[in-house]
Order: structure tokens, then C-alpha cells, then sequence
């Protein structure tokens, strides 16, 4: 297209993320507006958010001492450099986040999203080991099915196929135990698996692999989030705790998506009651208002980096130009507050069985052929349509959209994620526009 020939409202100048680009800009679907629960769409409908934006607005949208505090902060500074400069509300942010972390998590390093924060800790994991003496502990393992973000870093240790195979070889040295969910023995399982936990062991022989000298650490979601919602079976999570402390590896849980109250508790860390050494987080940190994440950081990690290195010398090669932006850390601490004095940490567990009931009640529906649950997180997976993977489910995306509902699919799984302040009547709409759908879908 020629030079100044675009008009204001030309779709072909931005190139979508995660997107099919040529079929949404043949018949789009546009936000315009957000409140609470709900999204408004460009014909001026009410939209149900079914997934709290992209799992980040857990306070639900337009929340005015969010709003307010965004204000505030851009009227009386705007921006602060991070590196040799500081500005309270950074202080201030991190001092209040790490109050609601268990053990000695007592660290904070800001990041802009997810995938920043996965890159930081598999940097701060190097860091560590190379200042205690072991620079030989280079490695990593992931997991199949892993999702960490789209930094190289990330889609390294991440063991999804579609973001890696476009790029070629991204970190050497990474490795990637095996699934843990088998559909067989877990499926229609309420919450936990109760089975499942001994292919943790299988750690144990990646470790005799590769030598537990070579190893920096291992990371995992402690749920598994974008491949389509699998909860982890009882004892899987402290079994990877125990032999990471056997061989001297950190174990990182990526919370980017399940911290700040999406599984009934603040972190997963509360939930499954195992304490990693590094904790990724974004999303719900300042409820999707402002880009920002954050690096969780036991305090054996932080002493041995920062005391290891010569007074007066930087510790950490690393950070980012909008590390701690003054905006980011206004909506976070307002976002905060609104956790707090809501009890919305703990509202998804009061909701939970609720929910659950709700999600499973579509196990008899057309085409369902597992339903997966924990906290206010539900994965309801369709039967693949032959060599057509998420067709269907991309179907009851459109058809939902089109019924007021906002849902996200991930391959044949619709994955549900809404707002902590979810009422059960909208509980109920979510599940009934699904079960409807399901009954006129092919």
C-alpha cells in the first residue's frame, strides 16, 4: 500500500498477537468500553467477561480507586528511571507484596509482563549458582505442555510446539519432563487428581541424565494455564520440591497466571503449600491495568547474589527501562487494597464448589470429553473434529461472543478464568450459554 493512503480506521496496520490475522479482519470483533463484569462491544451488546480479560482483571474492570490511583500517579510523575534512581511506590509495592508471601520470598524484582519475569528468573537462577561457585549449573528443565511467556528464555523451557517451532533453536541445555496428566485415570476429576504424583519421579531420572552439577532449575506452572487447564495431581508439586532440594537445583513456580487470588488463595505457593525459591507473577498484579510483573526471590538467593559481588558493583546485570514504572506501581498498590478490603484472595474458594458443580454439570453435553476445575478456573475440553484441532471450540467462541459471553479456547478446551467478583447468577449465564451452544454445535 502506498505511503499516506491508510484511513483511521484501517485494520491492516496492526498485526494482532496469537491472532489469525486474515480471519478476524474479515468480520471483527471490537471492545469498546469495560465495567466490572462486563465488556461492551462496538454494536453496543454487554459482554460477560468468562475470562477476566486474559486472566488478568481479577477485580473486574473500571474499578475507580484503580482508575483514580493511574490518575493521580500520571498527574504528579509520570515516569522515573529504575536504574541508580528510585521512587517510593516501588518500595512501597514491594514491601506490600511480599507481606502476603509464605517463607522467606521476601524479594521483588519488577518486570514489565510474564515473559519478562520467566527471562529474570532463569537469569537470576544462573546468577545465583555462578555466585556460589557452581557455574557448571547452566541447565534447565521444563515441562511438556509448559507455557512461560514468548521470550526466548521462555518458549525455550515451555514445552509448546506451535511457539517454538517457527524459531529455530532457542536456549541449548534445556530439557522438558513428561506430562503428568492422563485423561484415562484423571478426567472429570473435581479439583486435585488423586493419582498421578509418581510422574514427579521422572525428575529424578533427567537428573541422572544430564548430572545435577549441570542443572540451575527447574520450572513449572504449579496449574497448567494456556494448554488448556490441568490441575496437578496431590503430592506431584511437593515430590518436584523434594528432589530439587535433594541435588541443590531451585525450583521455580511460573504464577503468572495463577497469583493474586485465581485459585482461592494469593499464590499457588498457599495453595499446594510448597514453597519455590523464585516466583514469576504479572497478570493480576495490579489487575491487567497497567503492563507489569514481578520476580519473587527467597532470601538465600538475594544474599548470596548481592553479597557475593564487590562493594560498590552492580549485582544483576539485568532489568528494564519501565522496571517499577510509577503508574504500574500506583495501580498495583490501589489493586492491592482492593484485594484486601473485598476478601477477594479467598472469594474464589468460597466460590469454588459452586463453580465446580457449574463446570461439571456440562459432562453430559454434546461433544464434552473432560471437565477440569480448581479455584475459579474451569477447562472444559471438546472431542477434536478430525484433522481439525480447535475448530470446534473455536466455533462456541464465536457463537458465545456472539450470545454476550466472553470465553478463551486453547486448542478443543474452552478455558474459564472470570473476574473474582463474579456473582453465582453469572456463574449460572456462563455455563448456560456453553451448555446451549453445545447442543447446536457440530
Amino acid at each position: 500500500m502506498a505511503a499516506g493512503t491508510h484511513n483511521p480506521n484501517d485494520l491492516e496496520a496492526f498485526w494482532m498477537p496469537f491472532t489469525a490475522n486474515r480471519q478476524f479482519k474479515s468480520a471483527p470483533r471490537m471492545l469498546v468500553a469495560a465495567k466490572d463484569m462486563h465488556y461492551t462491544a462496538s454494536d453496543g451488546r454487554q459482554v460477560l467477561d468468562g475470562t477476566a480479560g486474559l486472566w488478568c482483571c481479577n477485580a473486574g474492570h473500571g474499578r475507580p480507586e484503580i482508575v483514580e490511583a493511574i490518575q493521580k500517579q500520571a498527574a504528579e510523575m509520570d515516569y522515573a528511571p529504575p536504574f541508580q534512581i528510585g521512587h517510593p511506590a516501588a518500595f512501597e509495592l514491594a514491601s506490600r507484596l511480599t507481606e502476603i508471601m509464605p517463607g522467606d520470598l521476601n524479594h521483588v524484582f519488577f518486570t514489565n509482563s510474564g515473559s519478562e519475569s520467566v527471562d529474570t528468573a532463569l537469569k537470576i537462577a544462573l546468577a545465583y549458582h555462578k555466585s556460589r561457585g557452581e557455574g557448571s549449573r547452566v541447565k534447565f528443565i521444563g515441562r511438556d505442555k509448559g507455557y512461560h511467556g514468548v521470550g526466548f528464555g521462555g518458549i525455550s523451557v515451555g514445552g509448546l510446539g506451535n511457539n517454538r517451532k517457527q524459531f529455530g533453536n532457542q536456549l541449548p541445555a534445556v530439557d522438558h519432563m513428561p506430562f503428568f496428566y492422563n485423561r484415562d485415570t484423571m478426567g472429570f476429576s473435581k479439583g486435585q487428581p488423586e493419582t498421578g504424583a509418581d510422574i514427579a519421579n521422572e525428575l529424578e531420572a533427567m537428573v541422572a541424565l544430564h548430572d545435577a552439577s549441570t542443572i540451575a532449575a527447574v520450572i513449572v506452572e504449579p496449574m497448567v494455564g494456556s494448554a488448556g487447564v490441568f490441575i496437578p495431581p496431590k503430592g506431584y508439586l511437593d515430590r518436584l520440591r523434594e528432589i530439587c532440594d535433594k541435588h541443590g537445583i531451585l525450583l521455580i513456580f511460573d504464577e503468572v497466571i495463577t497469583g493474586f487470588g485465581r485459585l482461592g488463595a494469593a499464590f499457588a505457593v498457599d495453595k499446594f503449600n510448597v514453597i519455590p525459591d523464585l516466583v514469576t507473577a504479572a497478570k493480576g498484579l495490579n489487575s491487567g491495568t497497567v503492563p507489569m510483573g514481578a520476580v519473587f526471590v527467597r532470601d538465600g538467593i538475594y544474599d548470596t547474589v548481592v553479597n557475593g559481588a564487590p562493594e560498590g558493583a552492580i549485582e544483576l546485570f539485568h532489568g528494564y527501562t519501565y522496571s517499577a514504572h510509577p503508574l504500574a506501581c500506583a495501580a498495583a498498590l490501589a489493586a492491592q487494597n482492593v484485594y484486601r478490603d473485598e476478601g477477594l484472595y479467598t472469594r474464589a474458594a468460597e466460590l469454588e464448589p459452586y463453580w465446580q458443580d457449574a463446570a461439571h454439570s456440562l459432562k453430559d453435553s454434546q461433544h464434552v470429553v473432560d471437565v477440569r476445575n480448581i479455584g475459579l478456573v474451569a477447562g472444559v475440553e471438546l472431542a477434536s473434529r478430525p484433522g481439525k484441532v480447535g475448530a470446534r471450540a473455536f466455533d462456541v467462541f464465536l457463537k458465545a461472543f456472539e450470545k454476550g459471553l466472553l470465553i478463551r479456547t486453547t486448542g478443543d478446551t474452552i478455558a474459564l478464568s472470570p473476574p473474582l467478583i463474579i456473582s453465582k447468577a453469572q456463574i449460572d449465564e456462563i455455563f448456560g450459554i456453553i451448555a446451549d451452544i453445545l447442543k447446536t454445535t457440530d
